[in-house]
């Protein structure tokens, strides 16, 4: 009886850990390497299980580029001071994330600064640059 007990929590508890198993890692991104990106926002999506800046920032040669920038949760971007219309289509911003690993467009979010000077996420970037925070420039990867 002891052993049926056993089995049946053994199958309880990774029925209960699938989940957690399907949620992917971070390693597709550059953890030790920040960018700042600087461009207009082509969508904000404040959706679950991770919300999304689509932000597109002009190439070395003035051509928009697309970069998907993956961002948190809502519930835990709205710790940090988001709202599901901090920004709207048309904002310019610039972005601090960490890039892909394969080098294509998009990255982690870190940290965004608002037009209006206001910065969310990394702490406020480290207290406005008081201490680490931004990085290289797109063309500088």
């Amino acid at each position: 009886m002891k052993l049926k007990a056993l089995a049946f929590a053994g199958l309880a508890a990774s029925l209960s850990a699938a989940p957690a198993l399907a949620h992917h890692s971070f390693a597709m991104f550059e953890g030790n390497k920040t960018v700042t990106l600087e461009g207009t926002v082509k969508a904000f999506q404040w959706i679950y299980p991770h919300s999304w800046i689509l932000l597109m920032v002009p190439n070395a040669d003035g051509q928009l580029e697309q970069w998907p920038i993956e961002m948190g949760s809502p519930g835990g971007l709205a710790k940090e001071g988001w709202l599901p219309k901090t920004l709207t289509p048309g904002m310019k911003v610039k972005a601090v994330i960490h890039p892909l690993k394969d080098g294509t467009h998009g990255g982690q979010y870190l940290a965004v600064t608002l037009e209006d000077g206001r910065t969310l996420g990394l702490d406020n970037l480290r207290n406005a640059n008081g201490g680490e925070g931004a990085g290289q420039t797109p063309g500088g990867q």
